[in-house]
């Protein structure tokens, strides 16, 4: 099988210029995604574009990183109804050091291997080039008819808000960073998520006109939830590849409460199993939902991909503390099992304040466990927290040192996956 049927099965393409699957069987071919430094980490929406990469070298080609440190200046229209804040040139260059450390978690960049991963910014190139260059170099080549007629630029023209002259010339400088990678690295393909169709083939079209240059593209379906939820989103925001940003732990539970149709969609995508694995996985899945194989093992392979097997092992651990026999009270976790809880989110609190007691809805919110009063009053109304695993009893419940597991624990539950373990102190 080669990499596009590959890539086709597992449902990893969405569109793709003809002539690219020859490009591919011919020869070994370089190809780049780019990375937008918008944070510091990337989140588990960049996952299927390191994934992409990842498959790319496996099967013999050579992958180019880009993180787009001059890119990232300007803000990408693509999927968006309005004008993104500009960072500053410092916040940039901390997010740049993030997002390249770890892409070289997963790719091979041994400069002995002849298709090793190689790192780029394109704020090396551009931060040469003057605004007369550019204009003349790139500008000339591409006209305006051509980039309105891109469904993204479009669409904002269309809306309420419009779009500004910054981001109507982001799509050009995505192309001559294609352009400027098939001139010094022989790049001959881009990869990326469909909504970057217009951005990408505008590369190829800058080639083609500038150095009469053949390149190629195909992009991979954006990922949704069956539920119509924003994928990669949970209760308390994204879920981070930053270990500190979002815990191993959390990370595990992400694709663990993954629902059945999204766990048989998800598991092609997010792991390197075969397919008669899956195929088989599946089977025994349907066979027997209620033991949840199929997400056991999307969690298993992908918090392991990320996280190391070490923290796999510490999540499942963890879980199994904290779920495998919940009607037991939080009294019988000794405290070796309350401090071995790795992912769980521990704060410190006031001695003094638990003491004389305080309320419940106070206790909540100046933990962090909900960012305001008027929060932890509606989830505690409609029975969304639990104290030391006992629904909590009300808005006049008091939090005092009767609670205390072990004479400094607290064990807060929201909702039915995020636990906090408050040591008061």
């Amino acid at each position: 099988m080669n990499l596009i049927e590959e890539l086709r099965w597992r449902g990893m393409i969405a569109d793709i210029m003809p002539g690219t699957e020859e490009q591919l069987k011919k020869e070994m071919t370089t190809g780049y995604i780019g990375f937008d430094p918008t944070a510091d980490s990337l989140h588990i929406g960049s996952l299927v574009p390191i994934l992409l990469l990842v498959h790319f070298q496996k099967a013999g080609h050579k992958p180019i990183a880009l993180v787009g440190g001059a890119t990232g200046m300007v803000g990408d229209p693509s999927g968006k109804s309005e004008e993104r804040n500009l960072l500053s040139e410092e916040t940039l260059q901390k997010n740049v050091a993030g997002v390249k450390a770890q892409l070289e978690k997963f790719l091979d960049f041994n400069p002995a291997l002849p298709n090793a991963a190689e790192m780029a910014n394109n704020y090396d190139w551009f931060k040469g080039i003057s605004f007369i260059d550019f204009l003349r170099d790139a500008g000339k080549h591409i006209t305006v008819n051509y980039m309105m007629a891109k469904d993204s630029v479009k669409k904002r023209i269309e809306g309420e808000t419009g779009i500004s002259y910054t981001e109507f010339a982001y799509q050009l400088m995505q192309g001559y960073d294609f352009y400027w990678l098939h001139q010094h690295k022989n790049c001959k393909l881009q990869m990326g998520g469909s909504d970057q169709w217009g951005n990408m083939t505008t590369g190829t079209e800058l080639i083609r006109r500038k150095s009469g240059g053949e390149a190629f593209v195909f992009t991979n379906p954006l990922i949704t939830k069956a539920d119509g939820g924003k994928f990669g989103k949970t209760e308390s925001g994204n879920v981070w590849l930053d270990p500190v940003r979002t815990t191993p732990y959390q990370f595990y539970q992400f694709w663990l409460n993954a629902s059945d149709n999204d766990a048989e969609k998800w598991i092609r995508i997010f792991t390197f199993l075969t397919r008669n694995t899956i195929e088989m996985l599946i089977h025994e899945h349907k066979m027997n939902p209620a033991a949840r194989v199929l997400q056991k093992t999307l969690a298993q392979e992908i918090t392991s991909f990320v996280h190391g097997k070490e923290e796999y092992e510490k999540a499942v651990e963890t879980t199994q503390k904290l779920f495998a026999n919940q009607n037991a009270p939080a009294e019988s976790l000794s405290i070796e099992d309350l401090e071995g809880l790795d992912g769980v989110i521990k704060m410190e609190y006031a001695k003094d304040k638990v003491a004389t007691g305080i309320d419940i809805v106070s206790f909540l919110a100046e933990t962090s466990i909900l960012a305001s009063k008027g929060e932890a009053r509606k989830l505690v109304e409609g029975g969304g927290i639990s104290i030391n695993r006992k629904k909590a009893e009300g808005v006049k419940m008091t939090i005092d040192s009767s609670l205390l597991l072990h004479n400094k624990y607290i064990l807060v539950q929201k909702g039915k996956k995020n636990y906090y373990l408050v040591q008061v102190v």
